[in-house]
């Protein structure tokens, strides 16, 4: 008998021991077969799966992961290897931060490079559980590991890493752009539109706007070519990818100034065309991207120096009643406001409401960047109204913002622009400003 069998035996038995239990209480209390359990103390059998270990050490009251670094040897042998419980064992020590024991066995599976498929599996399972963060470090075990840069399971882990990455700081998000990016086209096709989705979405945030039109125009080319398993694996119907492409597209353009170019794409998604029927789910999808045409057209209009459509357009926002919305509609009213000389006092009056709530963006990589955008154009609004007090104020806000999200470029501009009017600040102003400066240099 092994000697690690002997040792987890060991261990069981003095358990059961101290609690007083026989083999028939101890079977019953964790459910596991009274005839496979008295097998595997006596060695008769291969010994425990992780989840009847983890049965047993709930019994005896230990913390989960308990008799974990013992466990290796029920997965490995001299001569093979049991996927069946390697994969089980390496996402339960993953969910209970039992990296320790990952650390041991990792060796040991890639003794054979093929084994490789192992620790990807138990990182999908990990992902598909919701545990992201937990199999962040697997999918890079797989990255530095498998050596044909055209291997499917090699762009998968690109992938769910450049998911994993992605949050609200600019510099890491675009080093996971760089790092994902030559391999998009190497996904199996069901994962490949979205990969195409969240890199525009990502560019977008950056600014990245060639990278957007190019991640768009690929999204709008392969939404309409999928088919069959292809389209009950997406996440989305392909009506959906489709959609976004075009939204994108025409989002660029009006990043650009080229509104009435852009009012062409928004055309195109609000009155979205598919060549075959839709289901429900694909229905929904025309029907939302109806409301983001409807409300992109107000947006257009506005821009373009449209003032008296700006009370149709409050009122189509507070109809939605959703403050990604209204975050994103007040970017174009007070952006046209400083533009065409517009007052819009009674429009930021209105949603003020909502305005006090936009922190709650701070930790969504969009979002985010829609609330940063507002706090600009809201700090020159306040400025060209010589309301300088207020115009200081969002101008922190802006900086506290770009410094989270490590946007230095966009700090440095409100950095110049904070020291324009500096000798009129507040006591309160330059504390929070030079504080703020203080922090932004312990980061860089």
């Amino acid at each position: 008998m092994r000697v690690v069998n002997r040792s987890l035996r060991w261990e069981i038995e003095d358990q059961m021991k101290l609690h007083r239990f026989n083999m028939h209480q101890l079977a019953e209390l964790t459910g596991i077969n009274q005839g496979n359990l008295s097998m595997a103390l006596n060695g008769i059998s291969r010994s425990f799966t992780i989840s009847q270990l983890d049965a047993l050490g709930k019994v005896f009251g230990k913390v989960p992961g308990w008799l974990y670094e013992l466990y290796t040897e029920e997965c490995i042998s001299e001569e093979k290897v049991s996927r069946p419980r390697l994969i089980p064992y390496l996402v339960r020590c993953a969910e209970v931060g039992r990296n320790d024991c990952i650390d041991a066995v990792i060796p040991k599976i890639l003794d054979n490079p093929k084994n490789v498929q192992i620790i990807f599996a138990a990182a999908e399972k990990l992902f598909n559980k919701g545990k992201e963060k937990e199999s962040e470090r697997l999918y890079e075990l797989v990255v530095e590991n498998v050596k044909d840069s055209f291997s499917e399971m090699l762009a998968t882990s690109h992938y769910r890493l450049f998911a994993v990455t992605q949050g609200t700081d600019a510099e890491k998000n675009w080093k996971a752009v760089i790092r994902f990016d030559p391999f998009r086209n190497r996904l199996p096709e069901s994962y490949r539109l979205d990969a195409l989705y969240q890199l525009a979405r990502a560019c977008y945030s950056l600014k990245k706007w060639s990278e957007v039109e190019e991640y768009a125009g690929e999204l709008v080319e392969l939404s309409t070519v999928v088919s069959g398993d292809e389209v009950v694996a997406l996440k989305k119907h392909p009506v959906y990818y489709y959609g976004k492409g075009l939204l994108y597209l025409g989002s660029v353009l009006e990043r650009r100034g080229l509104y009435e170019q852009s009012k062409k794409y928004v055309r195109s998604y609000a009155d979205l065309e598919w060549p075959e029927p839709l289901n429900e789910s694909g229905q929904k999808e025309v029907e939302q991207f109806k409301i983001w045409g409807k409300a992109n057209f107000y947006t257009l209009e506005v821009l373009t120096g449209n003032e008296g459509i700006i009370n149709e357009y409050s009122d189509y926002l507070a109809s939605l009643n959703k403050l990604n919305d209204i975050v994103a509609g007040l970017i174009a009213i007070v952006s046209s406001a400083n533009t065409h000389g517009f007052n819009v006092d009674h429009v930021l009056a209105r949603f003020s409401g909502s305005i006090e709530r936009f922190d709650i963006f701070n930790k969504h990589l969009i979002l985010s960047d829609r609330h940063l955008q507002y706090r600009y154009h809201k700090a020159i609004y306040e400025f060209r109204n010589g309301r300088i007090q207020e115009g200081l104020d969002e101008k922190l806000r802006f900086l506290t913002l770009a410094n989270d999200m490590k946007k230095y470029e966009d700090g440095f501009q409100c950095v110049l622009s904070f020291e324009t009017y500096q000798e009129r600040a507040s006591a309160r102003q330059l504390k929070t400003y030079r504080s703020t400066m203080r922090v932004k240099e312990e980061e860089i």
